[in-house]
């Protein structure tokens, strides 16, 4: 598959992720409805996998891969649907704008990435500026509202810090592989925090909602997306593949407003504009500076 056919699946599939997340969690328990996404992503997985005859390796190498995978999947999912109960999903989409910031710090610490420029940092401090604005409603709210917005921040550091890792980690195999493989890591891990917190089925419950949203993200958020994702990530560096964080906070939120009745006020839009502007010079704030330098010395000369 193009690059940049996988790059578009990630956009519109992570558009649509939070609202899933959300109805999937409206009648059915939070850790039960991430386990059943993940255990219908590694079914299907299984199935391609036999099917093409996908090579996955179990080397250490690979299994460094896997569990650096795991950590983006397990700690950034299950965070995210303990959240959902109280944030809606647009706020949702754009805390997790943020993984382009806290993955250029991570960079800086594991990879030796060059520290942040004026511009970076600049484009830092109003992105947080952005973030209180479109947060302060639910830090007023309450400790349960309170609490689900250090879920996501916590659920948005283990993503950064997964993609940071895995680039550590030189080893070329098929997207594919390394999906099953991390499928395979964090489905029993669900299974497991599923018995512990919860354990209780409470089927008659269930609305076809939730149960048709925890279908749509088993097969296209844990499996084509998740191999659009490793695609991606093997391409570009982490920062880049997380700038797609950039682009889909605004269809979140344009998708929670029309499908699920989620407030728009004037400090969401506000605050959710200063956020795209400042990861929009966060990323290319530089190569502008540069940019507008080579004119004028040009014009000048």
């Amino acid at each position: 598959m193009p690059v940049k056919a996988s790059y578009f699946l990630m956009v519109v599939i992570w558009s649509t992720t939070p609202l899933g997340i959300v109805w999937s969690s409206e009648t059915v328990a939070p850790t039960l409805a991430v386990f059943l996404r993940m255990l219908v992503g590694l079914v299907l997985a299984s199935f391609v996998v036999a099917v093409a005859n996908i090579r996955v390796p179990w080397h250490r190498r690979a299994l460094f891969l896997y569990g650096y995978s795991s950590i983006g999947i397990f700690g950034g999912m299950l965070l995210s649907y303990m959240a959902a109960k109280t944030v809606p999903s647009g706020l949702i989409s754009l805390m997790f704008g943020l993984a382009p910031i806290l993955s250029g710090l991570l960079a800086q610490k594991i990879l030796n990435e060059p520290k942040f420029s004026a511009i970076k940092l600049g484009a830092l401090g109003c992105a947080l500026i952005g973030l209180f604005l479109v947060s302060q409603r639910h830090i007023q709210g309450g400790v349960e509202q309170l609490s689900g917005l250090l879920y996501v921040f916590m659920a948005v550091c283990f993503f950064s810090l997964s993609g940071v890792m895995i680039k550590r980690v030189r080893i070329a195999i098929h997207p594919m592989a390394t999906t099953f493989g991390a499928l395979v890591f964090v489905t029993p891990l669900f299974f497991i925090t599923w018995l512990l917190v919860d354990g209780q089925l409470n089927s008659q419950i269930w609305s076809a909602k939730s149960l048709y949203s925890i279908v749509y993200l088993g097969v296209f958020g844990s499996l084509i997306g998740a191999l659009a994702y490793f695609h991606v990530l093997q391409k570009l560096n982490a920062s880049t593949v997380a700038l797609t964080t950039l682009i889909t906070p605004s269809f979140a939120i344009a998708l929670g407003g029309l499908l699920n009745d989620e407030p728009i006020d004037q400090a969401l839009i506000v605050g959710a504009t200063i956020i795209m502007i400042s990861l929009a010079f966060f990323q290319f704030g530089d190569k502008w500076l540069k940019r507008f330098k080579r004119v004028k010395s040009i014009e000048m000369s």
